[in-house]
């Protein structure tokens, strides 16, 4: 079994709950400097992999939906939209031995452009950087993902294969998908528990150039996209 195998298949089956920070895609309910990336090296991998390549002993356990092309304002620890990302959205949904379900929604090849305003760090003392600014105009890439493990009676309502099911043109979302293939609600009866983001902008002038936003789990928030102070 490859190193990429190993990784996929633990965390394919770890949920583990934390407390969100406020930040990231999607007004997210709920990143990496280089320095850090010898730490987290399975988060990264784990963004990227094809699970779709996975193997299932029970194949019909597993569903894949997307790639779906979407946009989405990103937010900082301050509650600012601090840019605008660009990715993939690729669902895994693992039925697990006792019924219930969890949904792993991936960030892939994405990019974001920042639009100015509070770095996406700034109000987390704990991060290891002072607050600061970011300049509009900074181009940067980007990738992570979400666990979502769906309570107990929760039941799948669609296996549409549109992000929003019934509405192939919709805008995909993490509401989007959740809401219409199951049935709950997306921030109430279901939840993101775990969470990782690494965002990189190489020089451009900034202070900082690489973001880790993760739960509690995953190490937590660490550097920043920082212009400035």
């Amino acid at each position: 079994m490859t190193v990429s195998r190993l990784a996929a298949t633990a965390f394919i089956t770890l949920v583990l709950a934390t407390s969100p920070a406020l930040a990231g895609p999607d007004g997210s309910l709920v990143g990496v400097p280089s320095s850090l990336l010898i730490l987290s090296p399975a988060d990264d991998l784990f963004a990227t992999a094809d699970l779709t390549a996975q193997p299932d002993p029970a194949s019909r356990r597993t569903q894949h939906y997307g790639p779906y092309p979407s946009t989405s304002p990103d937010s900082g620890t301050c509650g600012n939209d601090w840019a605008t990302d660009t990715f993939e959205r690729d669902f895994t949904v693992k039925t697990n031995a006792d019924g219930t379900f969890l949904v792993v929604q991936q960030f892939k090849k994405g990019s974001f452009v920042t639009t100015g305003g509070a770095s996406p760090g700034s109000c987390d003392i704990s991060d290891g950087s002072p607050p600061g600014t970011v300049a509009a105009g900074i181009n940067g890439s980007m990738h992570g993902y979400f666990l979502i493990p769906l309570p107990p009676g929760t039941m799948q309502t669609s296996s549409d294969a549109s992000c929003v099911a019934g509405m192939p043109i919709a805008p995909c979302t993490t509401a989007g998908f959740v809401e219409s293939h199951f049935n709950c609600i997306y921030g109430a009866t279901c939840t993101v528990t775990t969470f990782f983001f690494h965002y990189s902008a190489g020089d451009q002038v900034l202070v900082e150039h690489e973001w880790k936003n993760a739960s509690a789990d995953r190490g937590g928030n660490h550097g920043d996209i920082r212009s400035g102070p």
